[in-house]
């Protein structure tokens, strides 16, 4: 990867995710977050939908999201790694799962954003150029000695988000590949070669509710071509992506260092947009885990989700409020947020009002 060029694309904002902390959403990044209450209320489900092209401009008018944070993201991604190399991780007969998982974002990143990505193919001969982090790659497709590393490190280094693989057999899925190093408080290290149940067991109250039962049920059968997608949150102080159970002797401590102050600059909220795929050769299912964070001072610029995330913040229990990582500071949030709900109804849907 190399990066001498790609500032030089004005669109690309060259930004931290820890130390100084830079990152900054443009009024545009704002205007298209993805704000995950459709109501005035919340509690935890499912929330599936199939993953189609959306309205223009909009997180879900491709079938992956570039956006402006994604060199920089990149760039924090390569460090975590050179810190951690477990956080990438696939399990020696998850390879095939890998090289599908290369061919569906090469083709999708070059036929979408072909300004920046371009794939050439002369049968398995193929040609990868990734403008914004300087790589050009000629390589066999299914020849893993072609590239400089596996197929599923190789091109997660170069998308947005965390990403999984999950094998299905004996009417389970097992997590058995992994790239993490944006995630919300959990550990691939732990989880890698955990089944569904497993790797889901911290999530409070949705169990007895039968949530993952239904979950797991509806995985098992999504079929090739029909993707589906969710939103799931949490909150974060700061703009940290990497918010792993390793580093938490470094980030858990901010938690305590808010005050009514800071608290707009510093209180993200973090939304996922969670994608599930059925891959062809391989038949596992690739998750791609988005994270996209915004500020309580950005999101309150939206007058309907100032109003909305008052609300939505009152009603979670406080077994979600931990486990979503704001049960400390609920009571400074809810004052900050209180500000600016007038009490004016909201209309339906997530999608701000202008």
């Amino acid at each position: 990867m190399s990066l001498d060029n790609a500032f030089k694309d004005p669109f690309f904002r060259d930004e931290s995710f820890f130390g100084d902390y830079t990152y900054r959403n443009s009024p545009h990044a704002v205007n298209r977050f993805p704000f995950p209450f459709p109501e005035d209320d919340y509690m935890y489900s499912v929330n599936m939908e199939p993953h189609v092209a959306g309205r223009p401009g909009s997180i879900f008018e491709h079938y992956f999201d570039v956006d402006e944070h994604y060199v920089s993201e990149m760039r924090d991604r390569a460090r975590v790694l050179e810190q951690d190399p477990l956080r990438c991780q696939s399990l020696p007969h998850m390879t095939l799962a890998g090289w599908d998982l290369l061919e569906l974002i090469m083709e999708k990143f070059s036929e979408e954003y072909p300004q920046w990505f371009s794939l050439t193919k002369d049968g398995n001969k193929w040609h990868w150029i990734n403008r914004p982090l300087g790589i050009d790659q000629k390589f066999t497709f299914l020849d893993e000695s072609t590239l400089p590393m596996g197929p599923f490190e190789y091109i997660t280094r170069q998308a947005q988000g965390d990403f999984t693989l999950q094998d299905q057999r004996d009417d389970n899925l097992w997590i058995e590949a992994g790239m993490v190093t944006s995630q919300a408080d959990w550990s691939l290290d732990f989880d890698i070669g955990m089944n569904f149940h497993e790797w889901h067991a911290p999530v409070p109250l949705a169990h007895q509710m039968g949530i993952f039962d239904r979950a797991l049920k509806f995985l098992l059968a999504l079929q090739y071509g029909a993707p589906v997608r969710r939103f799931n949150w949490t909150m974060t102080v700061d703009p940290l992506l990497d918010t792993s159970p390793e580093n938490y002797h470094k980030w858990g401590p901010s938690k305590t260092t808010m005050t009514p102050e800071t608290i707009g600059k510093r209180q993200h909220l973090r939304v996922e947009l969670q994608t599930l795929i059925r891959l062809p050769r391989s038949n596992a299912i690739v998750f791609p885990i988005r994270c996209y964070l915004i500020s309580l001072d950005d999101l309150v610029t939206k007058p309907k989700w100032a109003r909305r995330f008052h609300r939505v913040i009152k009603t979670v229990p406080d077994e979600l409020a931990t486990y979503k990582g704001f049960i400390r500071n609920k009571p400074m949030i809810l004052d900050y947020l209180a500000k600016y709900d007038d009490g004016a109804p909201t209309s339906p849907g997530w999608w701000p009002e202008d």
